[in-house]
């Protein structure tokens, strides 16, 4: 091959490369403006994707990772319980079983095919995922601090999409009327992305398209490849601890061995904690998301992000373990607490191997509130869910930021207007925690504070992590700051456990402090 054919095949390869994100962000948006609830509209709690023909991930667009590195094998799921050659045109499937690709039950997966021209097989699929503010379960916002899965919500495992099935999820739910307004949101954005690769393929023909998405697969495998080849051979293991389990555990160990030969590596988890009593177990979709995570953070970010990321990287899980839950181990909290840890311990490992190249632990943790209660303004039920940002990692040559998403959560806030304008509720306080982030010659970044003032009764479940053990430090950096949970009725201030439910009464506040960042480095003069 000439110099000249292979720099037109490499353009060729990334016009598609780009062709095929557009879509994906196309549908995210299509979501995003249709959707009803704050969690979907405001904070971006979804995240879309294209897939071949064998639930392989082609493109995604940039959203949020635990979902990303996760809904692949709810396609999977799909591709399993129907079989390829019974999926018709017209089909849409739905998923939210953790035990079949999924992550939690709020995490709502739509998944369809998509036909070319007259052929009797799909040739891709396209799925979105979104986090539902309450899919049923014990308590509003469906993360409850609870001991067995059905306590959480409704389960479904690969369905398809019928009237009737949208009518029962809805039933489910405390909120029906933004339960289906979600779901018609996720429906639109299935349909623009089928829309958008049928285009592609009367373009360029379905076989070039096909052809132009396995060989995108291959570059970003070969790119990984690369990476882990640089990474010295060796065993570099790390661990860490949950802060508790919200049923009284503490003190819960994820423990990671990462062999690297060549250019393959091995992700070890087999010597972490058993499944516990309460949600924070993880299931394997979740650990695999931040072993996905934590690879591409290596890689250049202009790097494809698709199924060719795990080729070269093997995860190891025990089933019955935290991070490989078994029926009917409670699972909530795992999705959004547990992956964070993960991603430290994983990181943790990579620092031992390339000291260098890693940042300090982030806040680690999404800091998860949920309120619900009946509305004075009209009364009916709602039901509230968000996560607050934290501190990040410093690392090397740069300062951690502050009041950021990271990690396996790529939200936004919810801006104070709009939760206002919503719920009855109000926001007296939200400002950067100064000081949290940890001190180095690079500085964690800072957490930050959120006060909810209530004017009518409420509860409120938190589910938080990083209370009792700070983010690392790495280099001679220092922890960041642990979080806090509060309180305050009258002038009575009690802090508050990391995991609890409680009833609020009106004129009660319940503030959260989230962790700042470690920092990186021993200071100078230090």
């Amino acid at each position: 091959m000439t110099s000249s054919s292979q720099a037109l095949e490499a353009v060729t390869l990334s016009i598609f490369g780009h062709l095929f994100a557009a879509i994906a962000e196309e549908m995210g948006g299509r979501l995003m403006r249709s959707a009803f609830s704050p969690n979907i509209k405001e904070r971006r709690d979804f995240s879309c994707a294209l897939f071949d023909a064998h639930g392989e991930m082609i493109a995604q667009a940039a959203h949020i990772p635990v979902h990303l590195g996760s809904t692949p094998m709810s396609v999977q799921a799909v591709l399993e319980h129907v079989g390829l050659e019974n999926i018709q045109r017209g089909d849409v499937f739905v998923v939210n079983d953790p035990f079949a690709g999924g992550t939690h039950l709020p995490d709502i997966t739509l998944v369809a095919p998509c036909f070319v021209e007259e052929e009797q097989s799909p040739r891709f699929f396209v799925a979105n995922r979104a986090h539902h503010a309450d899919v049923g379960g014990i308590s509003p916002g469906s993360m409850p601090l609870s001991t067995h899965i059905d306590e959480e919500g409704m389960r479904i495992s690969p369905t398809a999409l019928t009237d009737e099935v949208v009518t029962w999820i809805c039933e489910q739910s405390r909120t029906p009327e933004e339960r289906l307004g979600d779901l018609q949101a996720q429906q639109a954005a299935i349909a623009v992305g089928q829309k958008r690769l049928q285009e592609l393929c009367l373009r360029y023909g379905g076989a070039e398209v096909t052809a132009q998405a396995e060989a995108l697969q291959g570059y970003t495998e070969r790119v990984i490849r690369s990476i882990v080849s640089d990474i010295p051979d060796g065993s570099y293991s790390f661990e860490d601890a949950m802060d508790d389990d919200g049923q009284g555990h503490q003190v819960i160990k994820l423990r990671c061995v990462l062999e690297v030969e060549g250019d393959t590596a091995t992700v070890d988890w087999r010597g972490s904690a058993a499944q516990v009593e309460g949600s924070i177990n993880a299931v394997r979709s979740i650990v695999v998301s931040a072993v996905n995570y934590a690879f591409r953070c290596l890689a250049p970010a202009n790097l494809p992000s698709n199924g060719g990321v795990m080729r070269p990287i093997e995860v190891l899980t025990q089933p019955g373990t935290v991070v490989d839950a078994a029926y009917p181990a409670a699972v909530s909290a795992g999705n959004v607490e547990t992956s964070q840890r993960l991603v430290d311990v994983m990181l943790g490992a990579l620092a031992q191997a390339i000291p260098s190249k890693v940042p300090a632990a982030s806040c680690g943790s999404m800091n998860n509130i949920t309120i619900g209660g009946v509305d004075p303004r009209s009364g009916k039920p709602f039901a509230y869910y968000e996560t607050l940002a934290g501190g990040t990692g410093a690392g090397p040559g740069f300062n951690g930021g502050s009041a950021l998403h990271s990690h396996m959560t790529n939200t936004l806030n919810t801006p104070v207007e709009a939760l206002e304008h919503a719920y009855p509720f109000r926001i007296d306080e939200y400002r950067i925690r100064r000081g949290s982030g940890g001190d180095g010659l690079q500085r964690g970044g800072d957490g930050l504070v959120r006060t909810y003032a209530f004017d009518s009764p409420a509860e409120v479940t938190l589910i938080t992590e990083r209370r009792l053990s700070p983010p690392y430090g790495l280099q001679g950096g220092k922890p960041g700051a642990v979080g806090e949970n509060t309180q305050k009725v009258g002038e009575d201030v009690e802090v508050l456990p990391p995991k609890v439910t409680l009833k609020v009464e009106s004129g009660s506040q319940i503030s959260v402090a989230t962790p700042g960042g470690g920092g990186w480095g021993e200071q100078k003069g230090g």
